[in-house]
């Protein structure tokens, strides 16, 4: 399944409001952040999060119309995600994301960190108007996992001690827990039970780790055409994902490479090569199917409608995307 089916239609409206607003949700008063917005916003991307907030909302809502507090939720998750996106090409020192200039090559450091910091603020600020403390506690939680995540990715690099279930933590406060906390706070503001809202986080949690897995097994399997950056690029900063850390159990030869940081001529692939071949990919990708199916096993108490479909089919295209 593609994005390009129906994966989406029943936010297909929400989701073209949604890129009309973020724009203009950031204002025109500082001229250079309304650019780094406009290339940000401007450049489409598959609005993931927003649309799973978006068929959260729809799926608990019923017969009733989701709120304009829904779709500014789903704006706001939209602008964190940015913000962490634009600060991680700032760490990494990545010059295109997706095939697209980052915002610190077009613009400098500079302006890229300030532009995650304003991106930050002003989603915070939008939060505060929704006027919901434990949406905004939930969402709080989320920047704070951004930089936790991002300081255990630092601090970890090379260190082939790395467990799966640290990987899995990292991997949560990085990417999991926007799409959990989101999806736990449309439901709120829904108002469905304590146990409905605690599934919400569940299904997010569970989708947003099968995402990252899958994002990390294309980082040896994806084409520079579809990652925009080299495959192995992980690897090469001393990123141990999924299928690294698998590999390490079958190729001893794989922890030399990595412990001298790929230092001479032909050590990255080499090391790609033995992830090749061994289980790692392979293992990492069941690992993903089980987040996958225990992400669907958490809409069971949603009644059936074309949104609570859709949030199935999203579990199915994170195991099929290539991209």
């Amino acid at each position: 399944m593609t994005l390009a089916t129906s994966l989406f239609s029943p936010v297909e409206a929400d989701l073209r409001m949604l890129t009309e607003n973020l724009v203009q949700l950031v204002g025109t008063q500082h001229p250079i952040l309304s650019l780094a917005a406009e290339h940000l916003f401007g450049a489409g991307g598959k609005r993931l999060r927003p649309a799973i907030v978006l068929l959260v909302s729809r799926a608990t809502m019923f017969e009733e119309d989701i709120t304009p507090r829904h779709r500014r939720l789903a704006e706001i998750t939209e602008m964190i995600h940015t913000a962490s996106l634009v600060h991680d090409d700032v760490v990494d020192e990545s010059e295109m994301r997706r095939g697209v200039p980052t915002v610190h090559s077009l613009f400098g450091n500079g302006v890229a960190v300030l532009a995650g910091d304003f991106l930050f603020a002003q989603s915070s600020w939008y939060l505060a108007n929704l006027d919901n403390l434990e949406v905004v506690k939930l969402l709080s939680e989320v920047i704070m996992n951004f930089a936790t995540g991002e300081i255990q990715q630092g601090v970890t690099r090379f260190d082939t001690k790395t467990t799966i279930e640290d990987y899995l933590q990292k991997s949560y406060y990085k990417a999991a827990s926007l799409i959990a906390n989101s999806s736990k706070a449309a439901g709120l503001l829904s108002e469905v039970s304590r146990e409905t809202a605690e599934n919400l986080y569940s299904y997010g949690r569970h989708w947003g780790l099968a995402f990252q897995i899958m994002d990390d097994i294309l980082d040896f399997t994806g084409s520079m055409d579809i990652l925009g950056k080299p495959a192995g690029s992980d690897l090469k900063s001393g990123n141990l994902t999924a299928p690294v850390l698998y590999a390490l159990e079958e190729k001893p030869y794989l922890e030399v490479l990595i412990e001298r940081q790929f230092a001479q001529e032909g050590d990255l692939e080499q090391a790609i090569a033995l992830i090749h071949d061994s289980q790692g990919i392979q293992r990492s990708r069941e690992l993903a199917a089980y987040h996958a199916n225990l992400a669907v096993e958490h809409l069971a108490d949603l009644p059936p409608s074309d949104s609570r479909q859709a949030l199935v089919n999203m579990t199915d295209y994170v195991l099929s995307r290539l991209y």
